[in-house]
């Protein structure tokens, strides 16, 4: 089957093979988003969707369309988060054997989560440090077993299954949308709402958004096919894919209307806002769409739809959530500071250089083991972005050597 072969049709069986199995999550308004951007700004809450992402809606189809002979030698897959989760519910749900190998990487909770999800018919295989090495490892255990390698996108079944979740949007919302955003990651999850969306719904505008740090699709889109980009970052996972689907990328090129890339610091900034104001545990990918919100070229008339992906968060996260944000906002900055060896300097310091509503939230010498011959490393918390020149003001007219550290510098990601 070719990319032109899957439309909203193939969509609507899916739904109707996962029936009752996955639940049919709340689409709710967000009174915060609609506010600020003039439209009601509609969630589509699958961080509440078993497993707590929509990845099921694909692995489930994938795996309940199989034919008998194909689940034979059972399925396997790679992945240490979500694909995981909905292959392991399939799996129990069929009574089909499924191997699932996971990087060394993968957090102990997550992997007992998986083996609880599957029960006896899933058998956890750890191997490598990466989710590339793993996938690598898993394809190769899957040709010599004569099993089925259920792919986390770039699979017509798997596709069909997560375009669901947009044909639930808009069964549910009392007035169409007039765009939808939805993440990209390999591609998937777009590629099955392009399907229904502009078979049913051609005149509304779909909408992807990748993290800068994993702008795969992007990337593909401007050389003319999928590229491996040769680092990314890690930090949305489930959407740090290195190089978008085969399948994917020929669907997002032929219908996707608009590609947005979105910065790590005002994900966080959204999944904090989410968290505080909505009471939504997202995952970093889980808050891309509605953080997209405010990088998107034009919206439509009417309500946008926005993809709360999945919720699969793990609370350690959030002092590096908090501080990406606080980065990103300008709220947070980071400097080394050489003192003078003399008695008074950091009170100088405190008292020349820094004002009201300035606060030191880090201070460590770089050379912990002989002070005299390195600066420290300040980090200052302002409570108005606007007041970083006058504090940089400041900084210049003092007897100090001051240097700012930039958040892309090489330096920045080594002392922080």
């Amino acid at each position: 089957m070719t990319h032109t072969a899957l439309t909203g049709t193939d969509v609507v069986l899916a739904a109707q093979t996962l029936g009752s199995t996955v639940r049919t999550t709340p689409l709710e308004e967000s009174p915060r988003l609609s506010a600020k951007f003039g439209r009601p700004v509609l969630l589509k809450r699958e961080d509440i969707q078993v497993g707590r992402s929509y990845k099921v809606r694909g692995a489930y189809n994938f795996i309940a369309t199989m034919d008998s002979s194909e689940g034979a030698n059972g399925v396997v897959c790679a992945s240490a988060g979500n694909h995981a989760q909905g292959v392991a519910y399939a799996c129990n749900e069929k009574q089909i054997h499924g191997t699932i190998f996971i990087p060394s990487t993968t957090p102990r909770q997550k992997r007992a989560r998986i083996a609880d999800i599957g029960g006896d018919w899933v058998t956890l295989k750890i191997f490598g440090s990466t989710f590339d090495e793993c996938s690598i490892e898993a394809v190769k255990y899957a040709n010599e077993h004569g099993a089925v390698y259920v792919h986390p996108f770039d699979d017509e079944r798997t596709i069909a299954g997560q375009g669901t979740v947009i044909k639930e949007v808009f069964e549910q919302s009392a007035q169409p949308p007039g765009s939808v955003i939805v993440p990209i990651g390999g591609g998937g999850l777009v590629a099955g709402t392009l399907a229904w969306v502009k078979q049913f719904h051609p005149e509304v505008k779909v909408i992807g958004v990748e993290p800068a740090g994993a702008a795969s699709m992007k990337a593909a889109m401007e050389a003319g096919a999928p590229q491996t980009l040769a680092e990314i970052d890690n930090f949305a996972d489930g959407t740090a894919v290195a190089r978008a689907g085969d399948i994917t990328f020929e669907i997002v090129r032929e219908l996707l209307d608009e590609i947005v890339v979105v910065p790590e610091g005002a994900i966080c900034t959204e999944m904090l806002e989410l968290y505080q104001v909505e009471g939504i545990i997202t995952e970093p990918s889980g808050a891309l769409a509605s953080a997209a919100l405010g990088y998107v070229d034009e919206l439509p008339p009417g309500p946008v739809a926005c993809i709360v992906t999945g919720g699969n968060n793990d609370v350690s996260r959030y002092d590096d959530i908090v501080e990406r944000s606080m980065i990103h906002e300008g709220l947070r900055h980071y400097f080394l500071v050489t003192f003078p060896q003399k008695p008074g300097a950091l009170r100088g310091f405190l008292d020349e250089v820094l004002a009201e509503g300035e606060d030191i939230i880090q201070f460590e010498y770089t050379k912990k083991n002989n002070r005299e011959t390195g600066p420290a490393l300040v980090g200052i918390e302002i409570d108005d972005p606007g007041h970083l020149d006058e504090l940089l003001s400041r900084m210049a007219a003092s007897e100090l050597a001051i240097e700012k550290l930039e958040p892309n510098s090489p330096a920045f990601s080594f002392v922080l």
